[in-house]
């Protein structure tokens, strides 16, 4: 366990935007499921994108990381009758993994750590034995599977995550008959959803979208390729809120026409009032006087943390609904932002789906609870530019899950991050 003692200093400056950990593992995917020789560039190692990894290598696949470049030979993949998967604290691949194993008539048992052990997995255990896979699932993990899955028609509820429609997708262009996907509530997360879909299409695969949901014909084949993988809107946003509060910040290495729903991070800080400004592939953020609104968060649940943060620099009121889906992530991230934003004197007070938070100019010192929560203890990070004094964010160590060089690139641009390690 490790704790980030951080003395408030303004960002300013440029840094690279990491490698986009949701396409990371869409292509480390599509690459498995290719059964080809693939490279995929750059790589970050956080912890998630090795649980993917370490999930290929348990499928037979051969992995191994050269100069910044995952090469994965996929050759000798899906040929084991039983296996035993550890996603860790992955989210994306343990939902992404189990419909594909489901399609190779593969017996799995899929195990993880800390909070993946309870969140929410009925999803899976409701619809899959409808189309000839049998699930053993107690309400918490090991969710196990054998059977192979059938070829049909899938209705499925976004209450939840769009994850489990992630997983879907790739494994129903493997199956001997056409299928089609429907969506029984509105898709909230819908931006992954497109770039599941994106990602299959670049490794030859192809689905349509329909306006239900989408139509996935059978008998189809990834092809292997190289793939190079877009700077991740969704880290980025943590130093453009930096920029919105501190001194002007540019990040290199994003596409401004991303499919990643995070990209609206740069409007969201204009409509707020800072200064954006695009380039061919970098963002620049200035500091210009905040106001406050309302932000609906249902398709951009990962951007909350940071919207608080900027709620509580903004003046007025700042509301975040549509949020539900964060009381099931890492940590019920609607309580820790409260406990958070509590200790650090803002007024704030938490809703049924949401936020409510009154803006000031500046922060008091306090020891902040970082939840074991990568994005909480980020969020903290940045609310640290405008504290009166030293603030103290426990459980540093779980930035490594999304953005393990994050502390890097926080002192890169000026600011003074001690990581103690207790």
């Amino acid at each position: 366990m490790s704790t980030a003692l951080i003395t408030p200093r303004k960002l300013s400056g440029t840094i690279v935007a990491p490698p986009s950990k949701s396409y990371t593992h869409r292509a480390i995917i599509c690459a498995l499921l290719s059964r080809g020789v693939c490279e995929i560039y750059p790589v970050e190692l956080s912890n998630d994108v090795m649980a993917t990894i370490n999930a290929a290598r348990t499928l037979g696949a051969f992995v191994n990381l050269v100069s910044g470049r995952l090469i994965i030979d996929a050759r000798a993949a899906f040929l084991k009758d039983h296996i035993t998967i550890n996603c860790s604290e992955s989210g994306s691949t343990l939902r992404f993994l189990i419909p594909i194993v489901c399609a190779f008539g593969i017996s799995a048992k899929f195990e993880g750590t800390s909070t993946l052990v309870s969140r929410p997995m009925g999803v899976f255990s409701e619809i899959l034995p409808k189309f000839g896979v049998e699930c053993k699932y107690a309400g918490v993990l090991p969710f196990s599977v054998s059977g192979r899955l059938m070829p049909g028609k899938f209705l499925i509820s976004q209450d939840i995550s769009s994850q489990f429609v992630s997983g879907l997708l790739f494994a129903l262009p493997l199956l001997p008959g056409d299928s089609e996907i429907i969506l029984t509530t509105a898709c909230g997360s819908s931006g992954y959803i497109d770039m599941t879909a994106k990602t299959m299409e670049d490794f030859g695969v192809t689905v349509t979208k329909t306006e239900r949901g989408f139509r996935i014909p059978g008998n189809q084949r990834y092809r292997a390729r190289n793939y190079a993988v877009e700077g991740d809107w969704s880290q980025t946003a943590f130093f453009l809120a930096a920029g919105a509060i501190g001194e002007p910040v540019r990040v290199r290495g994003v596409n401004p026409n991303s499919l990643q729903g995070d990209r609206i991070i740069a409007n969201l800080l204009s409509r707020m009032g800072a200064n954006v400004s695009f380039g061919d592939d970098e963002v620049t953020v200035s500091p210009e006087r905040l106001e406050g609104g309302n932000v609906f968060a249902e398709r951009i649940p990962d951007l909350v943390p940071v919207l608080a943060i900027l709620g509580a620099c903004a003046e007025g009121s700042t509301r975040i609904f549509g949020a539900s889906r964060l009381k099931f992530k890492e940590s019920n991230r609607l309580k820790s932002l409260y406990a958070g934003l509590k200790g650090l004197g803002v007024n704030v007070t938490e809703t049924d789906d949401g936020l409510l938070i009154y803006g000031q100019k500046f922060f008091e010192n306090a020891k902040i609870n970082g939840f074991s929560d990568h994005r909480i203890v980020m969020a903290f990070a940045i609310a640290a530019i405008m504290a009166r004094d030293k603030i103290c964010i426990s459980d540093a160590e779980s930035i490594s899950k999304s953005y393990p060089s994050f502390f890097e690139d926080y002192n890169k641009l000026g600011g003074c991050v001690n990581v103690l390690d207790l």
